[in-house]
C-alpha cells in the first residue's frame, strides 16, 4: 500500500511533523466494510504504515503559503498539517469504504472525495469568470455553460436541451409524470426537490427573499430579482434605431427584431412566421395542445414556462412589480406597464371604424365586435351569446345558482369577484373614484364615468325611432317602451 501511494506523490515542499500517526486518527474518517473482525485490524496496520511512509518521505504535501497544504492527488486545501496526514488514507486502493461521520458507502475513490468536501465544506473548485466557488469539477463544469451557453444535456423525448445533468434530470420527471416527493401538510406531491421547498412557504408563510430598498419580502429568489428592477432605473442598453432604452440586453435583442421586420422562422403546419426561434416553439404546442409546463400546485398546464413562472405568483401571492405612483402591486411585469397607462392617460390602440382609443390591445379587440355585432360565445342552455368567454362563464351561474365568493364580513355570497369586490366597500364605506370636477366620490369606476355626463353632457345612447339620447342605457330602455 505504501508503495502504491508512493507512486503517485511528487514533492512540493519539505514540511517538518511527526513520523508517528496513531491507528486511531487514522481510522477516525475510513473504516472497510466487510470483515470486521481480523480484517480490520489488519487494514488499521496498514494504514499506519502507509502515513507513516508518508510522514517520513512528505511526498504527497504542498504547502502553498506557510499555513496552507494541499493534497496533490485531489487538491484538497488544509490549513494544518494534521489534517491532511488525516486525509491521506481516502486515495488507498481499498474498496468499499464507509465515511463515518454519515456512514455512506463507496466503491470508488473520486466519489469518495467528492463526498468529503461537502463536510469539510471545501469549495476549491472557482469560476474564472465570476468567481464563484464549487465543491467539485463537474459542478464547476456544469456552472461554466451557464457563462458559455452552452448546453450538452439534451432529452431524448422533447429535445429540450439543458446545461447541467441534473437540470435534465429534474426534466425528465415531467414526462415520467414521477413525483417522489411529498409535502408532509398536504400531500400534495412533487417532481423536484426545490419545489416542494417553495410550495411549503405557503404553509410557512415564510419569505426568506428580501429587498434591501424597500424591505419587502418574498417567497422566491425570482421574484426578489423581478422587484428589483422596479427600483433600478438604470436602462444601459439602447436601441441604434430609435434610441429606446432597457435594463436588459435580451430585452434590446427583442425590440430590435420590430425594425428589421425579419421573421425567418416559419411554422411547417400552418406557414406562420417568426422573429424569434423560441416564439415558433411555443406557436407550434398550438398545434400539438401540448402544455409541458405544469403547476406542482393545482395542475393547470402552460405552453410557456413564464407563463407558469407568472401563475405561480397566484399561490404564493406574490406581487414585485409595484407602481411608483400609486404603490399598487401586480404579479406580471405587462399588468404594471398597461396599469401604468391609468397614470399618463395613453391609449395606444385605436379603433380603425370609430377612432376610439383603449388602453389595452384586448379592450379594442372586444369593442371592435360590438360592430361587426358578433357574440362567438352562446350559452348551450338558453342560447343568448355573448362577446366573451368570461361573461359566458359568469352567465353561466345565473343557470347553477353558483356564488362561490363570499364576504368574509357578513357572509354574503356573490357570483362574481367584482361584485364581492365592489360589495366589500360598502362595508368600508371606502369610494375611490371621484369626480374631478366636482368631487362626488363613487365606489364603481362606471358609476364615476356616466356621473361625468352629467358635468359633460353627453348622451351616448339614442332611440331609433324618435332620436331622443341618454346618457344612461338603462334610461333609453325604459323610454323604448313608450314606442312599444
Amino acid at each position: 500500500m505504501e508503495e502504491n501511494l508512493s507512486e503517485n506523490m511528487h514533492a512540493a515542499a519539505k514540511i517538518e511533523h511527526s513520523s508517528e500517526v496513531s491507528k486511531k486518527e487514522c481510522m477516525d474518517l475510513l473504516v472497510p466494510v466487510g470483515h470486521i473482525g481480523a480484517q480490520l485490524k489488519e487494514n488499521a496496520q496498514d494504514c499506519e504504515i502507509s502515513v507513516k511512509g508518508l510522514s517520513d518521505k512528505c511526498n504527497s504535501m504542498k504547502n502553498t503559503t506557510e499555513k496552507t497544504y494541499i493534497c496533490d492527488l485531489c487538491g484538497l486545501v488544509y490549513y494544518s498539517k494534521q489534517k491532511l496526514l488525516i486525509h491521506l488514507p481516502v486515495h488507498s486502493n481499498q474498496q468499499n469504504n464507509v465515511f463515518k461521520k454519515c456512514g455512506k458507502t463507496f466503491n470508488e475513490r473520486k466519489n469518495l472525495v467528492r463526498h468529503l468536501r461537502i463536510h469539510e465544506n471545501e469549495k476549491s473548485f472557482i469560476c474564472d469568470v465570476c468567481g464563484k466557488s464549487f465543491r467539485d469539477s463537474k459542478s464547476l463544469e456544469s456552472h461554466f455553460c451557464t457563462h458559455t451557453g452552452v448546453k450538452p444535456y439534451a432529452c431524448e423525448i422533447c429535445r429540450k436541451a439543458f446545461s447541467g445533468r441534473g437540470e435534465l434530470r429534474n426534466h425528465l420527471c415531467i414526462h415520467l409524470k414521477e413525483k417522489p416527493y411529498t409535502c408532509e401538510v398536504c400531500n400534495k406531491t412533487f417532481s423536484r426537490q426545490p419545489d416542494l421547498k417553495i410550495h411549503l412557504r405557503i404553509h410557512t408563510k415564510e419569505k426568506p427573499y428580501a429587498c434591501e430598498v424597500c424591505s419587502k419580502t418574498f417567497a422566491r429568489s425570482s421574484d426578489l430579482k423581478s422587484h428589483l428592477v422596479a427600483h433600478s432605473t438604470e436602462k444601459p442598453y439602447a436601441c441604434e434605431v430609435c434610441s429606446k432604452t432597457f435594463a436588459r440586453c435580451g430585452s434590446l435583442k427583442s425590440h430590435l427584431l420590430t425594425h428589421s421586420n425579419e421573421k425567418p422562422y416559419a411554422c411547417e403546419v400552418c406557414s406562420k412566421t417568426f422573429a424569434r426561434c423560441g416564439s415558433l416553439k411555443c406557436h407550434s404546442l398550438t398545434h400539438s395542445k401540448e402544455k409541458p409546463h405544469a403547476c406542482e400546485i393545482c395542475g393547470k398546464a402552460f405552453i410557456k414556462g413564464n407563463e407558469l413562472k407568472v401563475h405561480l405568483r397566484v399561490h404564493t401571492m406574490e406581487k414585485p412589480y409595484g407602481c411608483d405612483v400609486c404603490s399598487k402591486a401586480f404579479s406580471d411585469a405587462r399588468n404594471l406597464k398597461t396599469h401604468l397607462r391609468i397614470h399618463t392617460k395613453e391609449k395606444p390602440y385605436v379603433c380603425e371604424v370609430c377612432s376610439k382609443t383603449f388602453a389595452r390591445s384586448n379592450y379594442l379587440k372586444f369593442h371592435l365586435l360590438t360592430h361587426s355585432k358578433e357574440k362567438p360565445h352562446a350559452c348551450e342552455i338558453c342560447g343568448k351569446a355573448l362577446i366573451k368567454r368570461s361573461h359566458l362563464k359568469e352567465h353561466l351561474r345565473i343557470h347553477s345558482k353558483e356564488k362561490p365568493n363570499a364576504c368574509e364580513v357578513c357572509s354574503k355570497t356573490l357570483s362574481r369577484s367584482d361584485y364581492l369586490k365592489f360589495h366589500l366597500l360598502t362595508h368600508s364605506k371606502e369610494k375611490p373614484h371621484a369626480c374631478e370636477i366636482c368631487g362626488k366620490a363613487f365606489i364603481k369606476v362606471y358609476e364615476m364615468k356616466v356621473h361625468l355626463r352629467v358635468h359633460t353632457k353627453e348622451k351616448p345612447y339614442g332611440c331609433d325611432v324618435c332620436s331622443k339620447a341618454f346618457s344612461v342605457k338603462r334610461n333609453l330602455k325604459r323610454h323604448s317602451r313608450v314606442h312599444d
